[in-house]
């Protein structure tokens, strides 16, 4: 059975990846309606019966439900998007929208964020629906539009105007299920329990126009900007060692005394630069919130002096800094500068994290347990966004899960998140699906 899971997920990956579902962040892109279609023809193939949401015209989420026989139940939701971010296929070795099988991988936009989760639930959901036992509660399929563009017209849209359709006690989506082995032979999957959040802004710079033939001692809104941006790249936010952090650095193969730098708040600062850059920036984002600035829009004509610079910065806040925190800093960054900008808020919410201790934590830590004997749990942070927070915002525990085999690790996942040459092994996709079915089974039976 697991070899024709396999083949089933390691298909409809295939399928979702070549349906080229493009989300550029522009209300009219993504065309997830391709995907809706193909998902919902597979799951009807089970008989279910599926619904269809559409936000916008082509951005279109579907549900599925298997009713569970007590009402008192849990409901569990497996939810996976079905958009991707967009590529340049000069940066690739194959067709990003290919598909393709090459050496037990699945190469592809999509392959790792998050079309290889969305394929193994959705195969996972259909063997349920035909093989799967009675179970007291209910378990959803939600293949969900718009999540790489923050979930307007997609996750959000759906709890604002359709919460019936995809509330649930507990839900499973991205980002999650690498796992690394300790010096002490334990090896420990990760399993994202919270997320940094989101406190974007536009820092509007005021000058004064003139003839660019005679600059001296003018007030040039893009030399102000550009002082400005060296003041946001040479901030330093105060460190912060969460408990999931902690977790993290503890399950890593590290020298004793480097462990013990990454989780002193004193120590961080002084011991990111002896780090990798890939590894110093992944626990740099992990520990303190963060601020770059990304784009810069300004001035009109060559000869002309500009008077007004706008700049969009990105800034992901760890838990417990709200927006007046954030707009305090700035203030304090941009000191003597602060009354020739203009800022504004873009984009807000703060972090959110689900605890552990409940009965989806304890399923999930007993399940990888089927694949890697004696593994243990670990709790991590995403730096990113996910749709998990729009379910925790009202009161769903959320998890970013799966299980992928030992030759995807954190870094290897990194890499390939968003980057050129996205894939999947074939050995993942069957974990994952097996996982799904598991912790399904085992939750509401």
């Amino acid at each position: 059975m697991t070899d024709q899971l396999t083949g089933a997920s390691t298909e409809l990956l295939q399928a979702l990846i070549r349906n080229r579902c493009v989300n550029d962040g522009t209300p009219e892109s993504g065309e997830e309606v391709r995907n809706a279609d193909l998902l919902q023809t597979y799951l009807e193939g089970a008989g279910l019966d599926v619904e269809r949401f559409e936000s916008r015209p082509g951005r279109t989420s579907i549900v599925a439900r298997i009713e569970g026989s007590d009402p008192e139940a849990p409901t569990l939701c497996l939810c996976g998007h079905t958009d991707v971010v967009p590529v340049t296929p000069e940066g690739w070795s194959r067709d990003p929208f290919g598909g393709e099988l090459v050496a037990g991988e699945v190469w592809g936009r999509g392959a790792v964020d998050m079309l290889n989760l969305t394929a193994s639930m959705a195969v996972a959901f259909k063997h349920l629906a035909l093989h799967g036992p009675r179970l007291r509660g209910t378990v959803v399929f939600f293949g969900v539009a718009d999540e790489e563009a923050g979930g307007t017209w997609g996750a959000e849209w759906m709890l604002d105007h359709h919460p019936e359709a995809v509330s649930c006690d507990y839900l499973l989506t991205e980002m999650g299920g690498w796992s690394m082995v300790g010096h002490d032979g334990v090896r420990r999957v990760t399993v994202n329990v919270g997320e940094k959040g989101i406190a974007w802004r536009r820092l509007r710079v005021h000058g004064t126009p003139g003839h660019g033939s005679r600059p001296y001692a003018t007030d040039n809104a893009l030399v102000t900007a550009a002082e400005v941006v060296r003041r946001l790249a040479a901030f330093r936010p105060a460190s912060h060692v969460s408990e999931a952090w902690r977790a993290q650095v503890g399950a890593m193969p590290l020298p004793p005394e480097l462990a013990a730098a990454l989780v002193d708040e004193s120590r961080l600062w002084d011991v990111l630069p002896t780090l990798p850059e890939p590894i110093a920036r992944t626990c740099h984002a992990m520990t303190h919130t963060t601020i770059s600035p990304n784009v810069a829009h300004g001035g009109t004509k060559t000869n002309t002096i500009p008077d007004v610079v706008d700049l969009d910065v990105d800034i992901r806040t760890v838990p417990g800094v709200t927006n007046d925190d954030v707009d305090r800093m700035l203030h304090e960054i941009l000191g003597d500068l602060a009354h020739r900008v203009e800022v504004s808020r873009l984009q807000s919410f703060e972090a959110t994290e689900s605890p552990r201790g409940n009965e989806l934590w304890d399923t999930l830590s007993s399940r990888v347990q089927v694949a890697y004997p004696g593994a243990e749990l670990v709790p991590g942070v995403v730096v990113g966004g996910t749709d998990a927070r729009f379910f925790r915002e009202r009161g769903t525990i959320a998890y970013g899960a799966g299980l992928f085999s030992p030759s995807i690790d954190a870094a290897s996942f990194a890499d390939r998140f968003h980057g050129n040459d996205e894939r999947i092994d074939v050995d993942s996709l069957g974990l994952t699906t097996e996982l799904w079915l598991g912790v399904t089974e085992e939750l509401l039976r």
